[in-house]
């Protein structure tokens, strides 16, 4: 199980976890990505995604939040991870459920409103600026031979990545 050390960090007693999904669009060898012009990663390449709204599954979600974005719809949407992200912050507690999928053939297309879109190969998804986490949770989600993982990450006040947990998805 890959994991990095644990901090002993005060986490808040109550958390509104924020619900939210990301999914990876590929063709063949590349992946659809968004340069993200606001908060939170301002400035940094993810992939599509936003929040569930009330009532949606988080696979509704992805699928929808893929076709608002990018004007894609995603063929086979496989859950690939299920992200915890803890904080000292009440604010940033999020509980993400990221997929991977195949689109159909058609341009990507965005308003613009969260970003700019663009395909990149695979191989070179890591040498973008992209959040840490994704860094870390990144190959899992893409590797189709691999399982699907649960992933803890913690951070610190300052929202930096302090440490980080992994096992595969219902394994011990």
């Amino acid at each position: 199980m890959p994991t990095s050390p644990v901090p002993n960090i005060q986490y808040p007693l109550m958390s509104n976890f924020i619900l939210a999904t990301l999914i990876y669009a590929q063709r063949g060898d590349q992946v659809l990505m968004l340069y993200r012009h606001k908060e939170p990663n301002l400035g940094l390449w993810i992939a599509p995604g936003g929040k569930i709204d009330p009532g949606e599954s988080p696979r509704e979600c992805a699928i929808r939040e893929l076709r608002e974005e990018t004007g894609l719809r995603a063929l086979n949407p496989e859950l690939r991870a299920v992200i915890t992200e803890l904080s000292p912050d009440p604010d940033w507690q999020w509980l993400m459920f990221v997929y991977r999928t195949q689109v159909e053939a058609g341009e990507a297309w965005g308003d613009g409103r969260e970003g700019r879109l663009q395909w990149f190969p695979i191989a070179d998804v890591p040498t973008l600026p992209i959040p840490q986490a994704d860094a870390i949770f990144f190959p899992y989600v893409i590797d189709p031979a691999g399982p699907p993982q649960e992933m803890v990450f913690h951070y610190d006040g300052d929202l930096k990545l302090v440490g980080w947990e992994s096992r595969a998805l219902g394994g011990k």
